[in-house]
């Protein structure tokens, strides 16, 4: 299968490509919608600022672009990192900003909690709901790889698929049908990373 890597500056490129790849299917990174239609699933990587992704996307053409092959030709599709920040409504990071709009959601700063450094950067435990398809066969508790200063606020707390501690309950992973984040990255997370996109991969 061909996979389409979205390719708008900011993202970890090379990294995600390589793992997609390593499972066996033809990463195709492209900031082209046209060539990106030829995928059968989407990643929206991304490291950075939120209204820079935003920019980025926009000046692109791919906020339009995305959304058609997304929302009209339903092609599952999952952010990581700033990726699945910006499927979110908004954006506190330096300024209000719009995003998708595709999770119901708001991205706000983590909370500074007594013992615990902002951005949260390492490998943190995961918890997620049990019939999970995103994460079929991976253990509670599995550690993931983090980096990042905002969290995803889902205002319906269904689209919350997996969250971690770090000083408070922190958004780990969101899913809405066919609409995929995750806050931390997969394609740094060794193993249970490359097992969460054999399952992405898999999705119908």
């Amino acid at each position: 299968m061909k996979v389409g890597v979205v390719d708008y500056g900011l993202g970890n490129l090379r990294s995600v490509a390589g793992a997609v790849e390593k499972l066996g299917h033809e990463a195709v990174v492209s900031s082209d919608p046209r060539v990106l239609e030829q995928a059968g699933k989407l990643i929206l990587p991304g490291v950075g600022a939120f209204a820079d992704g935003m920019r980025k996307l926009t000046r692109l053409g791919l906020v339009d672009g995305l959304a058609r092959l997304v929302h009209e030709r339903g092609r599952p599709i999952l952010g990581i990192c700033l990726g699945a920040e910006l499927l979110a409504r908004e954006s506190d990071e330096f300024g209000r900003h719009d995003g998708l709009g595709w999770i119901d959601a708001r991205v706000t700063r983590i909370a500074p909690a007594a013992g615990f450094r902002v951005p949260h950067v390492g490998w943190n435990a995961v918890r997620h709901n049990r019939d999970s398809a995103l994460f079929a066969g991976i253990p509670q508790e599995a550690l993931f790889y983090f980096v990042h200063s905002y969290q995803i606020c889902c205002d319906d707390p269904s689209l919350v698929e997996a969250e971690c501690d770090y000083g408070a309950r922190v958004t780990a992973a969101v899913v809405r049908g066919h609409i995929f984040g995750t806050q931390f990255h997969p394609e740094k997370s060794q193993r249970v990373g490359l097992e969460l996109l054999r399952n992405f991969l898999s999705v119908a």
